[in-house]
């Protein structure tokens, strides 16, 4: 497992080591030992699951508020997405700044995302599943949205037309959403 760190303080690339041969592949998915040594301690708590049958859809930007803010780590089981964290830690060298990771059933890389950050992702492929982890229990009333293409984040999303949810359709911009973590 290969954990390299990206541009934006505390997002990490997960590249797994893929065993393969004419039966198929065997990776770790996930190991608190190499997170650990990787300087990352993260106790997992949950996980979820998302499907989508169409392209170009949407999800996001959503976060979980404190104090129940949720560290992820996100994969692609099928198909692919453009997944995307934003830092909104005020303080952070890297306040308001994003990035982008594509991320694949074939290339099976994983993107960990600290708490602080914004996260969506477009799918890139119809019938797209992504699971992930998450350090904190689903709460309803820390749940938050922000408009995905709010423009003082500037996301490149790549897509014209996206599917989104009413939530994420109608979600405030930054500025308006009270929403803020402290670096």
């Amino acid at each position: 497992m290969k954990i390299i760190k990206t541009e934006l303080d505390g997002c990490f690339i997960i590249e797994p080591c893929v065993f393969g041969d004419g039966r198929g592949w065997f990776y770790e998915s996930y190991s608190a030992k190499r997170f650990s040594e990787a300087g990352l301690t993260v106790d997992f708590v949950q996980d979820n699951r998302s499907y989508s049958a169409q392209k170009d859809t949407l999800r996001g930007l959503h976060c979980q508020s404190a104090p129940r803010a949720q560290s992820k780590l996100i994969y692609c089981t099928r198909g692919a997405v453009r997944d995307v964290a934003v830092d909104i830690r005020k303080g952070s060298a890297s306040y308001m700044k994003w990035i982008s990771v594509e991320l694949s059933s074939d290339n099976k890389k994983m993107f960990f995302i600290p708490k602080g950050f914004l996260h969506g992702f477009v799918t890139l492929t119809d019938d797209t599943e992504v699971f992930y982890k998450v350090d904190e229990f689903y709460s309803p009333e820390n749940d938050k949205s922000i408009r995905f293409d709010d423009p003082s984040l500037g996301i490149d999303w790549r897509v014209k037309s996206p599917v989104l949810s009413e939530k994420d359709r109608t979600a405030p911009l930054l500025a308006d959403s009270g929403v803020m973590f402290d670096y």
